[in-house]
């Protein structure tokens, strides 16, 4: 109810950096104010209240419109409030609450019956309850549920995960190689594909991308286990900020399967026609074979993105003609046009 000018009425009154309420009436903002910084232990000069939900300044004009125990936020000097939003940010910015949190989440989700409300409050859940800090099996037993008996840590499980990932390419380029109809050229296929097979398996098929064990210049996540979408192939940065953290719990394991090791220059399209194109008519020794391996394996080319941010369609990115032949190769074509 909106109160008459003069007669004192209920607000609820809280301050800045605590969430509990106070009940105080006043008639005034200069009544609200002069009480609720008594209540709260708060100075006088420069305070000013404003709305908890929004963040409304509560002026004397705005005081008449508001309705009996509106929740109010007393602030001081300089001190500004967003809204309730401004709650949450506070509520995740420190571990302190993360067990309230999730008390509060799955109440609120028993008795939810909207879809998106559900939605939000489950992803909710599953980033506070992780468990990333927890490495081995008979630590986490739930997170291994499904995995091979192999595997003792969570690390060593992503690394194989990773290193799947990048034997696939290689069975691609394997099958690309043997599909060459000319004898000739396919030996020289076959010989480009073996000395490519065996860097890769010096850089124990990048599995290291995946292991937030390894050091920091060879991994893609965080220490904790955090990954983060850099974007689709066209974007030098994710515009959602999808992240997500495999480590954290069984759940994020599976959907992290879902993101990809999407190629900027694709794979089929782009990168595996040029190295067939270029053995044509060229001997594997002439070959920069380096650099399709970095292409086709390595970071130089390979983004890791959500699923929403893989774009399927064709990238129209070439391999750079520059860097297909070693450098002698490029010198004697420099010759011939000269």
């Amino acid at each position: 109810m909106v109160g008459s000018l003069g007669t004192s009425r209920p607000f609820k009154i809280r301050s800045l950096h605590d969430n509990r309420k106070y009940g105080v009436a006043a008639s005034d903002v200069k009544e609200l104010l002069k009480k609720g910084c008594n209540l709260l232990q708060l100075p006088l000069s420069g305070a000013h209240v404003c709305l908890y939900a929004d963040g409304t300044k509560v002026t004397k004009e705005f005081f008449a419109t508001l309705h009996d125990n509106t929740e109010l936020v007393l602030l001081c000097k300089d001190q500004t409030w967003g809204g309730a939003v401004c709650d949450i940010g506070q509520l995740l910015s420190s571990d302190q609450h993360t067990t309230g949190l999730v008390q509060a989440a799955k109440g609120l989700l028993s008795g939810e019956k909207s879809p998106k409300t559900r939605k939000i409050l489950c992803d909710l859940l599953r980033n506070l309850e992780d468990r990333s800090e927890l490495e081995g099996r008979d630590e986490d037993t739930e997170w291994f549920k499904g995995v091979e008996a192999r595997f003792k840590t969570k690390s060593a499980y992503l690394k194989y995960n990773c290193e799947n990932r990048i034997r696939s390419y290689m069975k691609e380029l394997d099958g690309a190689t043997k599909s060459v109809r000319k004898a000739k050229v396919r030996v020289e296929c076959l010989q480009a594909f073996e000395s490519i097979s065996q860097m890769l398996k010096l850089d124990k098929y990048n599995g290291c991308y995946f292991d937030r064990t390894q050091k920091e210049a060879h991994r893609i996540c965080t220490q904790e286990g955090w990954f983060t979408c850099q974007g689709s192939f066209d974007q030098t940065q994710c515009a959602s900020l999808h992240s997500i953290n495999p480590y954290g719990s069984r759940e994020s394991r599976i959907v992290f399967s879902t993101w990809n090791l999407d190629h900027r220059i694709e794979k089929k399209r782009a990168i595996i026609p040029a190295f067939l194109e270029a053995l044509q008519n060229h001997t594997s020794e002439d070959i920069n074979l380096t650099y399709f391996y970095r292409m086709l394996f390595t970071r130089d080319n390979l983004k890791l993105v959500h699923i929403v941010c893989h774009k399927k369609g064709a990238h129209n990115l070439l391999c750079d003609p520059n860097k297909i032949f070693k450098r002698k190769q490029q010198d004697k074509k420099k010759m011939r046009l000269k």
